[in-house]
């Protein structure tokens, strides 16, 4: 199965609260993603990538970048990330920020190795990126997912929270992978976080852990 363009937003929350309150979310911050998952004996991991946080107090931006990253069964190209903090009104002490993280040539390679009819797909996306933007208003967050192939069954349209179930050729689920995982807090103080896909290992598939792709989070602006 290959899509050409997924894409979708989070409504943004509006910020009311009765005094001032820490946000339960950093100002803002993102991250291209990360691997923890092992085989028998044999343990993958790769740190988070391309990280930056957003510096609320300076107007800029913040980059990050990792280079392509490759272990057993697993490919990601060039990862990047930027967050930025823009002044909207110098009389006021009104900003908004912005933080995001892209990345390009995804590969899960694991699940086609397996043998048999426990085999599974090779899971790809050609481009991928999320974002989560901020103000003294509240918060959005929004993503697009490009060049998808090996992920049989993926609706048209991913609601938030969607969860795949990645099946063997003889219907066995060896993976469940996640999008938009969207989470506000409670109560609501008007932040949000968003994990664009998290792929977890079932025990079928002889794997344990997961991998994480494309992590964002923000809070209202002062």
């Amino acid at each position: 199965m290959r899509k050409s363009s997924i894409a979708g937003a989070v409504v943004a929350l509006t910020f009311a609260t009765a005094g001032t309150a820490l946000a339960a979310n950093p100002p803002g911050t993102a991250s291209a993603g990360s691997a923890d998952f092992a085989k028998a004996s044999q343990t993958f991991k790769v740190a988070p990538l391309a990280v930056c946080d957003v510096n609320p107090d300076v107007a800029g931006t913040v980059t990050g970048s990792s280079p392509a990253v490759s272990r057993t069964g697993l490919k990601i190209g060039e990862t990047s990330s930027t967050c930025t903090t823009e002044v909207v009104n110098p009389d006021e002490f009104l900003t908004r920020t912005k933080s995001a993280a892209k990345g390009v040539a995804f590969d899960l390679s694991a699940l086609a190795g397996l043998s048999g009819g426990n085999k599974g797909p090779r899971l790809k996306i050609a481009e991928w990126s999320v974002n989560c933007d901020a103000t003294d208003k509240g918060t959005s967050a929004g993503w697009e997912l490009k060049g998808m192939s090996g992920w049989t069954g993926l609706p048209q349209e991913i609601p938030s929270g969607y969860v795949h179930d990645v099946k063997a050729s003889n219907g066995t689920v060896l993976a469940k992978a996640k999008f938009t995982d969207t989470v506000f807090p409670v109560p609501n103080d008007g932040s949000l976080s968003m994990t664009l896909l998290k792929i977890t290992f079932e025990p079928s598939s002889g794997y344990t852990g997961s991998i994480t792709v494309g992590t964002v989070a923000c809070s209202p602006t002062p």
